[in-house]
């Protein structure tokens, strides 16, 4: 059987689209992963923006945390940022399920930045994503509420710890000229 001219364009032209996304996403990012809901959720979708990664509980001293992460949250995504929350029990303070983790986020500090589902993010079970985090920067979190900046196109990576407020100097410094 024969393909017409015009197939065969499309067929090579949707091939080169694909691989030109894929090659857009940079490696770091290049995972899927579940929100709190159970949605998938592509990372390579936020290459183009300024991320920032927080690894989460709920039961934590730093769970104020949140209300700092939304307002940032709300004050800079029109300018190309999104902060992503990963819940983890790696330190014995989340609760017991993803959508339980979720919901107290939305109810208590009315988080609307996307929460992913329960996760390891240190050592050898660490998600993908932590994983790659780690090796980027040298760092893996020491307790919750670690968190990394990852410029536009994964160009940078950056961590600061725990104690490092998400509003501090260190990371808006950082954050603001990544904005559009």
């Amino acid at each position: 059987m024969r393909m017409s001219s015009k197939l065969v364009f499309f067929l090579v032209a949707l091939s080169a689209a694909g691989s030109a996304s894929a090659a857009a996403c940079p490696a770091l990012l290049d995972h899927r992963v579940r929100s709190f809901d159970g949605r998938e959720v592509d990372l390579c979708d936020y290459a183009d923006r300024a991320v920032l990664v927080v690894n989460t509980a709920s039961r934590c001293g730093f769970t104020p945390q949140f209300s700092k992460l939304q307002s940032m949250f709300e004050q800079y995504a029109d300018k190309g940022f999104v902060v992503l929350g990963f819940p983890s029990n790696d330190f014995r303070q989340e609760l017991a399920t993803s959508k339980e983790a979720g919901e107290f986020c939305l109810a208590n500090y009315g988080v609307k930045f996307p929460m992913m589902e329960l996760s390891s993010v240190k050592g050898d079970g660490a998600n993908a994503l932590f994983k790659e985090l780690a090796k980027a920067t040298g760092e893996e979190p020491g307790w919750n509420f670690h968190k990394y900046l990852i410029a536009p196109g994964a160009r940078n990576v950056y961590s600061f710890s725990t104690r490092t407020e998400p509003d501090s100097n260190a990371i808006v410094g950082k954050l603001k000229p990544m904005l559009k």
